[in-house]
């Protein structure tokens, strides 16, 4: 049996930002003009009144500043409120794949490797722009990557569900050289006109490379273990989907077809089941918590984390034990603990053992052992 490594990550990075002030501006001035259109509807109580935002409720919610989108133009005009993402002929790449290749290429590069040595290509991602021909194989065409690709939804768990995916193919030996890729845009399935909910997310898109220790050709972290495990639960939900034309009122503007949470709920329930996960898989692998050095977790709320983290040590981690990032990339769902293992990874030594966790709709947590070699 072989042992998998991951060996190189990229980061995609839209170049556009919002900032909490940007949004609040746009969201207040929508609200403004959605209370003052409706009031008759409002006073007889057929409709509730739309609250202010502010950035001071934003930080304190969630701990996000800003965030990374592909168009700030759409979701900043509140006629519109959502990213204007024009449509690509179908000889033209996908947007998540363009934004795959640029990810793609950033972790090839660290890994030292071609894409036509890739033999595996995994697009995990929380929503598809289309349900086929597959994202996985458009990218694997684009990069020049032999071997086959597929893709895969586990919501805000795909990246890490990818990741065990890749090492047990790696493991059992019909794979060498694998990318996980998680292009998340997140920007197309927010509805930015709810105020507890339209600071969240953010796009982008991450990139690992995962292959056989054998192969390897420079510093690089071996998988230890990995672990997966869903739960299910409609906390978290999306009913869009391609059989929503066949019911009746599948025209309306229902608030469902976009990113719906209970969000108290969520934070009640998910927290002791991701805690849980992540001590269980220690014991398991026979790692005492002191023992790690970093914790890499999913970047949706700071407040998570921080439950997490204390919950996991026993103690309160300190900034570099558990690195945040959502404070300039916001929700990135998938993505998010791998930009934190991306950007916060290269100062661990030989022998340093950490632990990558992502967990989300579902419910689904996915957890991956590392050790630095």
């Amino acid at each position: 049996m072989h042992v998998p490594a991951i060996t190189g990550t990229g980061v995609f990075t839209p170049a556009q930002t919002i900032t909490n002030d940007e949004l609040v501006k746009a969201f207040n001035a929508y609200a403004e003009k959605f209370n003052a259109e409706n009031a008759e509807a409002i006073a007889a109580g057929e409709l509730a009144v739309k609250d202010p935002s502010s950035s001071e409720f934003i930080v304190g919610a969630s701990g996000i500043h800003q965030r990374h989108v592909l168009d700030k133009t759409g979701v900043l005009d509140p006629d519109v409120m959502h990213p204007h993402l024009p449509v690509r002929g179908d000889d033209e790449p996908s947007l998540m794949a363009e934004m795959a290749l640029d990810a793609c290429g950033k972790a090839l590069e660290q890994a030292g490797r071609r894409a036509e040595e890739v033999d595996l290509v995994i697009c995990a991602a929380s929503n598809h722009e289309r349900p086929y021909p597959a994202i996985a194989v458009e990218i694997q065409q684009l990069l020049g990557a032999g071997g086959f690709a597929f893709d895969m939804n586990v919501a805000c768990s795909s990246a890490t569900f990818g990741m065990q995916a890749a090492a047990d193919m790696i493991r059992a030996g019909s794979v060498r050289c694998a990318v996980v890729v998680n292009p998340e845009i997140c920007s197309g399935h927010l509805e930015w006109r709810d105020r507890d909910c339209h600071f969240i997310f953010g796009d982008v898109c991450t990139a690992s490379v995962l292959e056989r220790t054998e192969d390897v050709k420079d510093a690089h972290f071996v998988i230890r273990s990995t672990r997966c495990a869903t739960q299910f639960s409609n906390n978290i939900r999306n009913n869009n989907g391609y059989l929503r034309r066949t019911r009746a009122g599948h025209m309306e503007d229902r608030r469902d077809m976009l990113f719906v949470q209970e969000g108290r709920k969520v934070f009640k329930e998910v927290l002791p089941l991701v805690s849980k996960h992540i001590a269980d898989h220690l014991e398991a692998e026979g790692v005492e918590a002191s023992a790690l050095k970093r914790l890499w977790l999913h970047q949706a709320n700071k407040a998570m984390n921080d439950f997490i983290g204390r919950k996991v040590m026993g103690r309160v981690p300190e900034p570099h034990e558990q690195p945040n990032i959502l404070q300039d990339y916001a929700n990135t769902s998938s993505a998010g603990s791998i930009i934190a293992f991306s950007k916060f990874s290269d100062d661990l030594q030989p022998g340093d053992a950490g632990l990558i966790c992502s967990f989300g709709a579902g419910y689904s947590v996915g957890s991956v052992l590392v050790e630095r070699a």
